[in-house]
């Protein structure tokens, strides 16, 4: 099927990457059932009156919110073949800092969100028998650092998932594929789609630091083009055979390699250990 004629189900599109796939998508001709928390921002964000967008008002964390979002597409549509999960926010701060709440709203959004959305989705690519899900993780879902525990822990826990699901549904004809960005160009950090704990312990100073430069110094300087990042799930929306994973920046090809090599002199060095632990 040529992409002109798919229809895509994009969460969190009122800015960022969202955004830019979904003007990338619309511009190519594809059918686009893009959600937001605020409806009037994400149409304000597009600004299109085109009979191929469906902007809808979504809380991904209520499955009867999300019910009714795919209701509305497939009724609109016909039929959802590609699922792009991008809704998701960020949390910097030390573990011991971030409430139980904030922890469990990270959570909420990056991780179950995701799952309500994908469960709500494949019974109708089962049963057409193809599909794409594109799950929008980060090199951090692959390598952590000190102050992004808990966002590293939700991107984990997409990688986790994500691998599983797309042994579970090859089998119906439908692929997966997790996106793992670096560092991308937009608004993530500068608009609310990072948040800190609400209650900072100061005895954590290299956090604090963390959270400094990733409010300060990190905007705008960002390696990776979200454009291209769009152009790329796109075109891989297109093959046949799709990867499981995709690296996106040359800062996630560093992060990556780094957490390779850990693992390995990890392994290695700890390897009599490892091997002592068997039956004999």
């Amino acid at each position: 099927m040529e992409n002109q004629s798919k229809t895509w189900f994009v969460t969190g599109c009122s800015q960022g990457i969202g955004l830019v796939l979904v003007k990338s998508l619309l511009a190519e001709g594809c059918n686009v059932a893009a959600t937001a928390r605020s409806l009037e921002a994400l149409k304000s964000a597009v600004n299109t009156d085109s009979s191929q967008f469906l902007p809808l008002q979504v809380d991904i964390t209520s499955e009867a919110s999300i019910a009714e979002a795919v209701k509305s597409a497939i009724t609109h549509f016909k039929t959802i073949d590609v699922l792009v999960n991008n809704a998701g926010f960020g949390l910097i701060g030390g573990i011991e800092e971030a409430s139980a709440k904030e922890v469990q709203e990270s959570f909420d959004i990056n991780v179950f969100g995701l799952l309500n959305v994908t469960r709500a989705i494949l019974p109708h690519m089962r049963a057409a028998s193809s599909g794409h899900i594109f799950n929008l993780s980060s090199v951090f879902g692959l390598i952590a650092g000190a102050g992004w525990g808990i966002y590293c822990a939700t991107k984990f826990a997409v990688e986790g998932l994500s691998e599983a699901l797309a042994q579970e549904v090859q089998p119906f004809g439908i692929k997966t594929t997790i996106i793992e960005p670096g560092y991308v160009r937009t608004n993530f950090l500068s608009s609310g789609s990072v948040v800190t704990p609400r209650h900072p312990v100061p005895a954590y100073t290299a956090v604090a630091e963390e959270k400094r430069k990733h409010k300060e110094d990190v905007p705008g300087t960002q390696i990776g083009d979200p454009q291209k990042i769009a152009e790329v799930i796109i075109k891989t929306a297109r093959l046949s055979e799709a990867p499981l994973r995709l690296l996106l920046g040359s800062d996630a090809l560093q992060f990556a390699n780094y957490k390779i090599q850990m693992l390995q002199s990890g392994i290695e060095a700890n390897k009599e250990t490892t091997l002592s632990t068997d039956y004999k």
